[in-house]
């Protein structure tokens, strides 16, 4: 059964005469003072009843994180959040620190992206979950043992979990435990922000359902932060699209993913890759989203908008009813609506692979490659952990390989292999015909061929370059490495990768500071591109990405492929990824390879139990 057709079926219609569990009413969130106040968030409205789940929905800086924080009073210092926020007849703005502590945890829960940053690595997991418990001084030591024992139950965690740290426990279980905390106080309302995020689709999908499920069986209200429309769609009943701070569209979910009003939302929609079809180009927001308050007097999407003309830069739209629960912020809806619904249907339609050539040379060839970890704790004997259990596959010169599977089952360690970090215990890896599985046992004029011939594009463009040099330098420092080609001769060769990669020229004088994350990875792939690679490695090259950002990054490898015959290996678990940028694909379960086979055939009809679920896994596939 797939995600979205399980929770739907657990949906549950909430009372729409009841009155608002939360009722936010014009809320803004302003940072400085006058006159050199700016605006972060302007005019938002959200109204969330007992038992609904509303999603927040937008990019990166459009105001998601900033409006559920207001609500819980957790604003970072020197902003300001001005308006009302009604939760429960009681208004929080404005509110002493004593009446917002009674009702943090207790009567609204916020969970958060990362669970690291909501446990303590000194604390046990029954620490963290007694700590949230209400009244927990009128209970006894047995007593609080058992309702912790209980509340690890109702997350899916057995008791010997409760004596566990967070480091001994996977991704998936962190943020079981931490959204067990979150509940500890039985709250009204939780507020989920981004919690599926750094989670692998299997996990995120057993997350998701266990967070709907607990919803529905408290008839809590939930509030999903999130930038995936994917996951919105199989979880909430409401959404809320925002853009440079302010609300574009809100509309019940069934209907936005139907037909959406407003022009942002459809470019959301495009741009997310599908992973039932291949599509021949990835629909991209073109451009980069404004601050809120260089848009006070015009549509702040109008530069980014195909349909934008004279009187969406001249006036700000506001958000207006256009049917039940149903409001837009475009001022040209009534002309272009039907283009707006003809174009969401086109998603729908499936585009023809076009053939790659590919040539007969193998430039990666592993074999029965396995590699074994050791770790002595503390406490207790040393453990052993099989990483990769005779592990083989091949990538031919200009061809395109995936390799997914949850998290810990050994892409991680096969991408270090290749690249030289790791050192197999047994089998072969070649590359281009060079046997490089013990970099030890090569010549240093070997090891650096294999430096140029593989180079690697990492998850986070954040941490991947350094904040002190400018792009220029980055780039410069990069083409004096490379074998054989000496220091570069100026800045033209520079100038050239940035435009190879889809940037400005003047971009070089630029620091990391100064770009967005989409940037930032355009700038790691030239980085990349600088040595003359034979095979790039992406290493969960868009994970850290908004959608539109992440089909720019997409679009732009497959154009450097069809450009240059590289060979690209796709490490990730997105399978639409896999479904738009690979020719073949090899899935891996605890270390072991258990299908392997071209994307198409794979993913339209696998033979394995694990692929099956995989692809199940996936919001709304």
């Amino acid at each position: 059964m797939k995600l979205s057709q399980s929770l739907d079926s657990a949906a549950r219609p909430s009372d729409a005469t009841a009155p608002p569990l939360l009722a936010v009413d014009n809320l803004g969130v302003t940072a400085g003072l006058a006159p050199s106040r700016r605006t972060l968030v302007r005019d938002v409205t959200l109204l969330v009843r007992r038992g609904e789940t509303h999603g927040i929905v937008g990019e990166s800086g459009s105001g998601k994180s900033l409006t559920s924080r207001s609500i819980v009073g957790l604003l970072p210092a020197g902003l300001k959040a001005e308006g009302s926020i009604r939760f429960d007849g009681t208004e929080l703005l404005g509110a002493s620190e004593r009446v917002l502590r009674g009702v943090r945890g207790a009567r609204i829960s916020l969970l958060l992206q990362d669970p690291f940053t909501m446990l303590n690595p000194l604390q046990t997991v029954a620490t963290h979950i007694a700590e949230s418990l209400p009244r927990r001084d009128k209970r006894s030591r047995s007593e609080i043992r058992r309702e912790v024992v209980r509340r690890l139950a109702e997350v899916g965690l057995t008791a010997e979990v409760a004596e566990r740290y967070p480091f001994q426990i996977s991704g998936g279980m962190r943020q079981r435990v931490a959204l067990a905390a979150a509940l500890a106080g039985d709250p009204a309302l939780l507020i989920a922000d981004e919690p599926t995020t750094a989670l692998d689709v299997t996990t995120q999908a057993e997350v998701l359902e266990l967070l709907r499920n607990i919803q529905r069986r408290r008839q809590m209200a939930l509030i999903l932060v999130t930038h995936d429309l994917r996951v919105a769609f199989s979880v909430c009943d409401h959404v809320h699209v925002m853009y440079a701070g302010s609300v574009a569209e809100r509309a019940p979910a069934a209907d936005l993913r139907a037909e959406p009003k407003h022009p942002y939302s459809l470019g959301l929609m495009l741009a997310e890759p599908p992973v039932g079809h291949y599509v021949a180009e990835l629909a991209a927001i073109p451009g980069t989203m404004p601050q809120a308050d260089s848009a006070e007097e015009r549509c702040a999407f109008a530069e980014r908008c195909s349909w934008s003309d004279s009187q969406c830069t001249t006036q700000r739209p506001p958000l207006r009813e256009i049917g039940p629960g149903r409001g837009s912020a475009c001022l040209r809806l009534d002309e272009i609506g039907g283009e707006l619904l003809d174009r969401a249907r086109a998603v729908e339609r499936a585009d023809a692979k076009p053939a790659v050539s590919v040539g007969g040379e193998q430039i990666l060839v592993l074999e029965d490659v396995v590699k074994t970890f050791r770790t002595t704790p503390l406490v207790g004997r040393r453990r052993e952990t099989t990483a990769l259990d005779g592990v083989g596959f091949c990538i031919a010169e200009g061809e395109s390989v995936g390799v997914v599977g949850e998290t810990g089952s050994g892409k991680t360690t096969i991408a270090r292999s290749i690249l030289g970090l790791t050192t197999p215990d047994s089998g072969s890896i070649r590359l281009a015909g060079v046997e490089a599985a013990d970099r030890r046992t090569l010549s240093r004029a070997q090891r650096a061929g294999l430096y140029q011939l593989v180079q690697v594009v990492f998850q986070d463009p954040y941490a991947s370059l350094n904040p002190s040099m400018t792009v220029g330098s980055a780039l410069r420092e990069v083409l004096s490495r490379r074998p054989g080609g000496g220091p570069p001769s100026g800045s033209e060769e520079i100038a050239q990768l940035l435009e190879q990669v889809g940037l400005p020229r003047t971009y070089a004088g630029r620091l990391p500071a100064a770009l967005s994350g989409g940037e930032r990875q355009r700038v790691a792939i030239a980085r990349a591109l600088a040595m003359q690679p034979k095979l790039l490695l992406c290493d969960e090259p868009v994970a850290a990405l908004d959608v539109s950002a992440q089909a720019q990054v997409l679009g732009l490898l497959r154009q450097i492929r069809r450009e240059s015959a590289l060979s690209m290996l796709f490490i990730t678990h997105d399978l639409a990824v896999v479904r738009q940028m690979t020719d073949r694909v090899v899935v891996l379960y605890q270390g072991k390879v258990v299908e392997m086979g071209d994307t198409e055939d794979i993913l339209d009809k696998p033979q394995h139990e694990y692929t099956r679920r995989l692809i199940d896994s996936v919001p709304g596939g």
